[in-house]
């Protein structure tokens, strides 16, 4: 049995595989510190292993950590630890611990472990405000960004407009010496005796 704590390891950071072994059928029993309750990790790691051949599951603890148990192809456990060792707000593990055991194949499939249903409830609607934040913050970009095309395109509709009064005050003044040297330019032709 392997006994590691990689808490002071951010994914990118973890290179965990080993390439003697990668493929056998492992199992790991992994303990999440940190802000893993009430945030959404479970569904975070559960989804995770969604299309996957990981089986085992996801449970909050009652000393405020999550238990993760996985079995499957070690590769894919050693990539399902990268992707859920994260800080990602609004989820933060601070310390993940990871125990290597044998497989048992006691798993079907991979699934959350539920609490009492107050608990459970006040989590969803915990998670739903935490989604509802996210969606208001990308909103919120969003609208600052539309905001400054509309500014952008009414700086762009003010400076075309002045271009267009000073061109066609510009066009005025030409059209007026263009006149006048008109003027000028018969005035000196029948001063000369020339007809036209």
């Amino acid at each position: 049995m392997l006994n590691f704590d990689i808490s002071d390891l951010r994914p990118e950071e973890t290179i965990l595989s080993s390439s003697s072994i990668v493929g056998t059928m492992k199992r790991f029993v992994a303990i999440a510190k940190g802000r893993v309750q009430r945030v959404g990790y479970r569904e975070h790691v559960y989804n995770e292993t969604f299309e996957t051949d990981i089986s085992g599951y996801v449970k909050n603890l009652d000393t405020g950590e999550v238990e993760i148990v996985a079995e499957g192809k070690e590769s894919d456990l050693l990539d399902l630890i990268n992707r859920i060792n994260i800080i990602q707000r609004p989820i933060a593990v601070k310390s993940f611990t990871v125990i290597w055991e044998e497989p048992t194949g006691a798993y079907s499939d991979f699934e959350i472990i539920r609490g009492d249903l107050q608990p459970e409830i006040c989590e969803w609607l915990d998670y739903i405000c935490q989604f509802q934040h996210t969606m208001n913050m990308k909103r919120a970009t969003s609208l600052y960004k539309q905001d400054h095309m509309i500014e952008i395109g009414k700086e762009t509709r003010d400076e075309t407009t002045a271009l267009r009064k000073e061109s066609c005050s510009n066009l005025s003044e030409e059209k007026y010496e263009i006149r006048r040297e008109i003027a000028s330019i018969k005035a000196a032709l029948v001063r000369a005796g020339i007809e036209f």
